[in-house]
C-alpha cells in the first residue's frame, strides 16, 4: 500500500465523545488489521486560557466539536468498521461514498490548530472598557473603579478609582480585580 492512497476523512461523532472514539479507533488500529489502512486519528483541539477567581486556567477544548479527522485508505470494509465505531454517527459527505477533504482544507484545519496551540497565551478577557471592578489585592484593595483601558499584551487594566474625592488612574493586573 502506498502512502499517497491515504486521504483525510471527517467522522461525525456524538459531541463530547470525540476522545472516546479516538481511543477506540486507536485500540482497533493496534489490535486488528485496521492499522494497515488507517494512519492517523486527530481531534482538532485548541488551548484556551481563562481567568477564574483570580487564577489563570488553561483548558483544552475541541476546535471542531463533534468531528474527528481520520487519515485512511477506505478500501473494503474499512469504511464500515470506522462507521460502526461506538459513538460515531457516520462520515461527513455521505454514508455510501465518503468524500475526502481537499489538501487545502487539511492544511487550513491543521494550520489553524497549530496556530491556536501556539497562541495559548491569549486569554479570554472577561472585562470590557466601562465595566465597574473591585480591587481585590494590593494597596488599593477594597476600592472600586471603572475600567478606562485594557492592555492585552501586558495583561493590565487601567482603572479609574476615586480616592479622597479624586479620580486616580491605577494600572492593575487582571488577577488583582474582580467584576462587581
Amino acid at each position: 500500500m502506498s502512502e499517497n492512497q491515504n486521504k483525510w476523512y471527517v467522522l461525525r461523532a456524538i459531541s463530547g465523545k470525540e476522545a472516546k472514539v479516538k481511543e477506540y479507533i486507536e485500540a482497533e488500529i493496534k489490535n486488528t488489521s485496521l492499522g494497515e489502512y488507517v494512519s492517523q486519528v486527530l481531534i482538532p483541539t485548541e488551548k484556551v486560557a481563562q481567568v477564574r477567581n483570580g487564577k489563570r486556567i488553561i483548558k483544552e477544548r475541541s476546535y471542531l466539536p463533534g468531528y474527528i479527522l481520520v487519515e485512511a485508505n477506505l478500501v473494503g470494509e474499512v469504511a464500515h468498521q470506522l462507521r460502526s465505531t461506538p459513538n460515531v454517527i457516520g462520515f461527513l459527505g455521505g454514508m455510501d461514498n465518503p468524500t475526502p477533504l481537499r489538501q487545502s482544507e487539511i492544511n487550513r484545519i491543521l494550520g489553524t490548530v497549530d496556530e491556536l496551540q501556539e497562541a495559548a497565551d491569549n486569554i479570554d478577557i472577561p472585562y470590557l472598557v466601562g465595566d465597574t471592578v473591585k480591587v481585590t489585592s494590593g494597596p488599593f484593595s477594597g476600592f472600586s473603579g471603572d475600567i478606562e483601558g485594557i492592555d492585552k499584551d501586558k495583561k493590565k487594566l487601567k482603572v479609574m478609582v476615586k480616592i479622597f474625592g479624586r479620580k486616580t488612574p491605577l494600572e492593575l493586573d487582571f488577577m488583582q480585580v474582580e467584576k462587581e
